[in-house]
């Protein structure tokens, strides 16, 4: 199988994540554009030269696209650029022809523009610095109360009348962009389009946005990052079930933070999309343990406490896979700990912990389908990439990551995190070391290199029907 993928941009969790996820499976062609060419916290992707990498590659099954990237240059961008609809629109003609040459099927995804609650400017327009704050009070009121509302002409008043146009004219731009988009999949373009809400609340102009679409006939999901790999999952046309299994069974109706939706309800979106058929836990090929909080969730790098994993941790006597949630932006430790003092048993299959409940659930079942389902094995590429997951998820983000205040050299902080993955996982690198790619603490690449391959002919039994 063949598979075109075009990232939101050049992070390591769009790029480096699903190659490494695709390199389990042997049988999988992946053909992804340079990442010199694709866009960065600071730079737009380069339109003509993805155009012109289209041209070049062969004839693909499936095409996986954000059009926020070929449209805007990338995620970031597509809130801070300035041109104008019609200008979006010529360039995007283009594109639709030679994806409609070259692809079997096109998944495809949007995002619906966010509105953070911070005055950070880094993903943003510059008037965000002193303005974020009062644009998302004006977004909320108005969405909540209405446009005439005495809160939100109250909180109009706050903000300076170009940047509150400038600021509504790049929304209603992006808005009739995903409209267009709307009309292309009513002609059959896309066999699948997604419209993502990031960093969403109940109320606000995006969340109207996002009803508006849903109204016109759109599939509109809560959640951003991890939609391509979701799409990259649902390429995997196995029938594998899978029963999610709550640990905070009574709290799975809680609403994660930055999502507008319960817990339960943004797994089975996820699962749904990926293609997996959700069953009774008896009748399921796939257990997806779900860490989930009981009151709120926490974050720790915004020292937001909530009650962590207690107690042991009994792994499922079939394939099982670890959404650890309790935590925004990291592992839960508690958890993680319970999870290592067993050992590592033979139907562990996968764990993730990032960043959103969105984000982690749909990473994590895409790792699990394509290696739950893969033609031809590469245990050595499914071996790295647990460590990697782990060494990010758990090691960095919920413990390195709050013993730094900028990003540095990381690699002797990590080693004692080394050590008991390498235990838990039964093998030690070779070599691994960190960098900061976006020059911030949020996100780090893994770089890592292991014994020769022919070392890990384990004796995968997680999936019989399908690994050979």
């Amino acid at each position: 199988m063949r598979i075109c993928f075009i990232p939101i941009d050049n992070r390591p969790v769009c790029t480096y994540l699903p190659e490494d996820i695709v390199s389990c499976d042997e049988s999988i062609e992946f053909y992804m554009p340079p990442l010199e060419i694709l866009g960065g916290l600071d730079k737009n992707a380069d339109a003509a030269g993805i155009y012109d990498w289209l041209q070049q590659i062969p004839q693909v099954d499936y095409t996986i696209v954000s059009l926020d990237t070929i449209a805007y240059g990338g995620l970031i961008p597509s809130r801070r650029s300035n041109l104008s609809f019609d200008e979006i629109k010529n360039n995007l003609q283009k594109f639709k022809t030679v994806l409609k040459q070259k692809s079997g099927k096109i998944f495809a995804f949007s995002s619906i523009m966010r509105i953070s609650n911070n005055n950070v400017n880094i993903e943003e327009k510059e008037y965000w610095a002193d303005y974020g704050q009062k644009i998302f009070e004006y977004s909320f009121t108005r969405s909540k109360y209405g446009e005439i509302s005495k809160e939100c002409q109250n909180a109009k008043k706050q903000i300076p009348d170009s940047i509150l146009n400038d600021y509504l004219a790049g929304r209603k731009r992006n808005f009739e962009i995903n409209k267009l988009y709307l009309g292309w999949k009513k002609e059959g373009f896309f066999d699948v389009l997604i419209f993502s809400k990031d960093d969403c609340a109940k109320f606000g102009l995006n969340t109207d946005e996002g009803y508006e679409l849903y109204k016109l006939g759109a599939d509109v999901m809560t959640g951003a990052d991890e939609i391509p790999l979701t799409l990259l999952a649902r390429t995997i046309q196995k029938n594998i079930s899978i029963c999610p299994v709550f640990l905070e069974e009574n709290s799975k109706y809680l609403i994660s933070n930055y999502e507008d939706i319960s817990v339960e309800k943004s797994v089975i979106r996820q699962a749904e999309l990926a293609g997996f058929k959700i069953t009774p836990y008896n009748d399921a090929d796939i257990i997806l343990i779900v860490n989930n909080f009981k009151e709120h969730q926490g974050e720790i790098v915004m020292n937001i406490d909530t009650d962590p994993f207690k107690g042991n941790f009994t792994p499922p006597e079939k394939p099982y896979i670890i959404a650890d949630v309790r935590y925004t932006n990291g592992a839960d430790n508690s958890f993680v700990n319970a999870l290592f003092e067993n050992g590592r048993d033979k139907n562990f299959l996968a764990y993730a912990a990032w960043n959103t409940t969105a984000n982690t659930t749909g990473s994590l079942l895409c790792l699990a389908k394509v290696v739950y389902g893969a033609a031809l094995l590469d245990t050595s590429a499914y071996e790295k990439l647990l460590m990697i997951r782990l060494l990010d998820d758990w090691a960095y983000q919920a413990n390195v990551r709050q013993m730094i205040d900028k990003p540095q050299n990381i690699d002797n902080l990590m080693q004692p995190f080394i050590q008991k993955i390498s235990s838990f996982l039964g093998w030690y690198p070779l070599s691994v070391y960190f960098t900061h790619p976006w020059a911030r603490l949020f996100e780090i690449n893994v770089s890592l290199k292991m014994e020769n391959k022919n070392e890990f002919n384990r004796n995968y039994t997680f999936s019989d029907s399908f690994i050979n």
